[in-house]
């Protein structure tokens, strides 16, 4: 019982965090997460749709990686089975000309690593570029580390993904090897650890 509260205290803390009130247009986090998850998911920040929905990657984004990862929308959100934590929980506002802003990293550095005192995920998918630097330690293109997803698989169980953003589509079209040899084997490892 006493470990039930101390969660539930937990994840109010983390759903009514303003450290970065005034930085960015609104605070409001969007994560999903239960110690039962299996799998993490990690991307960089939510985007204006999100923001607006509370939904975690519910875009074009969020259904191409649904796509990648060979699982139903019910299964993706299924928290019990998938824990949904962005480098940053809030949408971070836009740049003109840019897209959006960066993940604030104040975020990542308070929150994740109490998230993982809660859980043990035996598959994390670090999406894009800020979350491979955030649990990998690498800073390298996103290409190389995704060519070399077997090396981080097998020492630390992250899977490095691009980001499926629209944005992304012409990475996507000049690296085809990306879905002949990464997504088959995403999909299998996928179906391995995702909790029945």
């Amino acid at each position: 019982m006493e470990k039930d509260t101390a969660f539930q205290k937990f994840i109010q803390d983390v759903e009514q965090c303003r450290l970065c009130a005034g930085e960015i247009p609104e605070p409001r986090p969007v994560f999903r997460f239960q110690p039962t998850a299996t799998i993490l998911v990690v991307g960089q920040a939510p985007g204006r749709k999100v923001h607006e929905t509370g939904i975690p990657w519910n875009d074009a984004s969020g259904k191409l990686l649904r796509d990648w990862m060979g699982i139903s929308s019910a299964d993706f959100y299924d928290e019990r089975r998938i824990a949904i934590l962005p480098s940053a929980f809030c949408f971070p506002g836009t740049d003109p000309g840019k897209g959006d802003r960066p993940p604030p990293r104040i975020c990542f550095e308070t929150w994740h690593h109490r998230f993982m005192a809660w859980f043990e995920p035996k598959l994390i998918l670090a999406i894009g570029r800020y979350a491979i630097q955030n649990y990998l330690g690498i800073s390298d293109p996103v290409g190389h580390v995704v060519a070399d997803w077997q090396t981080h698989w097998k020492a630390k169980a992250i899977f490095p993904l691009p980001h499926p953003s629209p944005r992304n589509r012409k990475w996507l079209r000049d690296r085809p090897w990306f879905e002949i040899k990464v997504i088959p084997a995403l999909r299998e490892i996928i179906q391995q650890h995702i909790t029945p």
